[in-house]
């Protein structure tokens, strides 16, 4: 049986951590830039290829994370973003639980949001999966086509029980 390795991924926005583990045992560590255009197009890419090539062995499998999304969000960069939920709960991320460290504070300072502009569809579905209110198909492709007519190309959607 021929070794297979498998691949973690950490893509950071300066380094990219590779950790490999194959079939036997074997680890190898790789770190590469992230950003490297005269060496490579992809550093995971270059990681994987890498390994193989010197270790041998197939490519079972791979998983991979990154820090850099999880910065954009928490520095507030990246894309404008707009978020479209069930009617009625427009409201409701900003709500939120009412969890904070002072219950009683009178002046109460919440933090903003990551979307700019919330977009109510016209659908209800019970946890059951029973359709309260049918998809209205036209008023949501007319609500978020004005949202992008807005400059915004990035789209979180939350329908209530959309998962059934």
């Amino acid at each position: 049986m021929e070794r297979s390795w498998s691949f973690a991924i950490d893509r950071g926005g300066t380094f990219t951590d590779v950790v490999a583990r194959s079939s036997d045992g074997r680890v190898r560590v790789e770190k590469l830039l992230s950003e490297n255009p005269g060496q490579y197009d992809d550093a995971a890419l270059e990681a994987i290829r890498r390994v193989l090539a010197d270790e041998g062995g197939e490519l079972a499998e791979v998983r991979m994370g990154t820090t850099v999304a999880t910065n954009a969000l928490l520095e507030r960069k990246g894309e404008r973003v707009a978020l479209a939920i069930t009617r009625g709960f427009g409201d409701a991320l900003r709500i939120g639980y009412q969890a904070r460290p002072d219950i009683f504070a009178r002046h109460i300072v919440l933090p903003s949001m990551l979307y700019e502009q919330v977009v109510e569809i016209d659908e209800r579905v019970a946890v059951d999966g029973e359709v309260f209110t049918p998809l209205d198909e036209a008023q949501a492709r007319n609500a978020l086509q004005s949202v992008r007519e807005t400059g915004i190309d990035a789209l979180a959607i939350v329908l209530m029980h959309g998962w059934r």
